[in-house]
């Protein structure tokens, strides 16, 4: 009996040993998520000694760096803080912007960090910017355009291109790790410099934004290993006879 490629692909795609892979980046994805969380929660609790909220640091952070364009608002959730460099606006969680923690500053201030690179032009941020779309593209069509290729014959043309596709958004995961560590770094340094925490407050905040930063490695570590899943499997595909 003849297995076409179709037949081959279907079978690698949902009975082979490589969803093992998938399973390492879903742990660690697992264990990033409950540490952020587990150590974020131990210094929401620790009172900075200046008492400011996360919004009153993040508003210190951006004055005294001379930037007064840049909106501060709060943002339903818990941890959804971010910049958005197109409306220059540090969107501030529940968790964050009222809350007068070392960890809610250090939040505060990472967000600044992005408002500083921005400022700056820091190249990796430009760079992630300008692959925002493909990323979307590569996360929400590579995959599908592998199965479509799977299912109707057609892996000679379209699983190829789905591994492309898909590419993209990995790029862009890859990207994000010195994007995410530098804002970190920047913010460490500009609320010890300025004094809106000192001593150990430091070393807290520290740990807090570098439990966030595992975040951003595993999602890229999960990428990198689905890719892999997919080279494996497709990479050096032929027709079996």
């Amino acid at each position: 009996m003849m297995y076409g490629r179709g037949m081959y692909g279907m079978y690698g795609m949902f009975y082979d040993p490589t969803y093992v892979l998938v399973l390492i980046g879903a742990l660690l994805s697992l264990w990033a998520s409950m540490k952020v969380n587990s150590t974020y929660s131990k210094y929401s609790r620790v009172r900075s000694m200046t008492g400011m909220t996360g919004a009153q640091a993040a508003e210190r952070i951006l004055r005294n760096a001379g930037i007064y364009d840049v909106r501060i608002e709060h943002v339903r959730g818990n941890l959804t803080d971010h910049y958005d460099p197109r409306t220059r606006t540090v969107r501030l969680s529940d968790s964050t912007y009222n809350s007068p923690s070392v960890a809610a500053v250090g939040v505060a201030a990472h967000e600044c960090g992005h408002v500083m690179q921005h400022e700056t032009g820091y190249v990796p941020l430009k760079i992630r910017t300008a692959l925002v779309p493909a990323a979307n593209l590569g996360s929400m069509l590579g995959i599908p355009i592998i199965l479509v290729g799977i299912l109707f014959g057609l892996s000679e043309t379209l699983v190829p291109i789905g591994i492309w596709v898909f590419s993209l958004a990995v790029l862009f995961q890859v990207v994000t790790l010195p994007v995410e560590f530098n804002a970190s770094r920047r913010a460490v340094e500009t609320l010890d410099r300025q004094g809106i925490l000192a001593g150990e407050e430091v070393r807290q905040c520290r740990k807090v934004l570098g439990a966030a930063a595992l975040t951003y490695v595993a999602a890229a570590a999960a990428s990198i290993l689905q890719l892999l899943r997919l080279l494996i499997l497709f990479g050096g595909n032929r027709r079996n006879d």
